[in-house]
């Protein structure tokens, strides 16, 4: 009853059937799409096998420690590089090192289950964003073409604490869209061999890309012109997805805990 309950009051989140479209569209089109409504996939019933995730924010600490919250659009630019490597700012074609404020960000996979999380150990998690002038590597788009490039992409594989640790810098913005990190969790199911997918998006206060964007390269971008209110992605359940950062001199921490529903 408690599953279902909980199902049924986050069921009113919006909709939008764009996962497969996202891979053929271009950014503009993706930003047109973004103002309707996104799919959000829920634990309990909701939602089908492949796609029965949940996930935790680390701020949320009125709320059990793994709670139900919407997967994200993938976007146009995933692209499996398989790159095996924990900090990402280096294109490993030419060497050359993405500029930025540094950030150290860390997630932590678990299974979910009777209001509890078990750490799961050999998930592989993706992440993906953009520079600090807000371009993608390997991917055609209307103001840049980086085909063969692969700077700010990899994975990592979950410890025995269900835990990945990536070395990069704090994402720039472009036209459209607020500040965020793209990420990808795959695992599999032993028993049965079936392969289980997650995606979503991963964002930060406003008042830290404010004061982050006030340093080189960021201020050659110019004042960005998205806040995460303003995001039409960010409304299916960016609040949800909130990463909890920490400042200092070194640059930006970053943490949240991810928790997958596998039936």
């Amino acid at each position: 009853m408690l599953r279902l309950r909980l199902c049924l009051s986050l069921s009113i989140q919006p909709r939008i059937d764009n996962m497969r479209l996202s891979k053929i569209l271009s950014r503009r089109d993706m930003l047109t799409l973004s103002r309707a409504t996104i799919t959000a996939l829920f634990v309990g019933g909701c939602t089908s096998k492949k796609s029965s995730f949940a996930q935790t924010s680390t701020n949320k600490t009125t709320l059990p420690t793994c709670i139900v919250s919407p997967q994200q659009t993938e976007g146009p630019y995933f692209v499996d590089e398989k790159l095996n490597r924990s900090d990402i700012r280096t294109d490993p074609t030419d060497g050359k090192v993405s500029e930025g404020a540094p950030l150290q960000l860390t997630l932590r996979v678990s299974g979910v289950g009777n209001d509890s999380c078990t750490p799961i150990a050999g998930a592989i998690v993706d992440i993906w964003h953009c520079d600090a002038l807000g371009v993608y590597s390997d991917v055609t788009d209307r103001s840049f073409d980086t085909v063969g490039k692969k700077f700010l992409r990899g994975y990592q594989v979950t410890d025995n604490n269900g835990t990945v640790r990536f070395t990069t810098i704090y994402p720039g913005w472009y036209q459209g869209r607020t500040v965020h990190i793209h990420f990808k969790v795959r695992t599999a199911e032993v028993s049965s061999r079936q392969s289980y997918e997650f995606t979503s998006q991963l964002y930060f206060d406003d008042a830290v890309s404010d004061r982050v964007y006030k340093q080189m390269p960021y201020t050659s971008k110019g004042k960005r012109n998205q806040t995460n209110e303003q995001d039409g992605i960010f409304q299916g359940g960016g609040d949800n997805l909130m990463l909890s950062v920490t400042e200092n001199q070194q640059g930006v921490a970053a943490t949240f805990n991810i928790g997958l529903q596998i039936a």
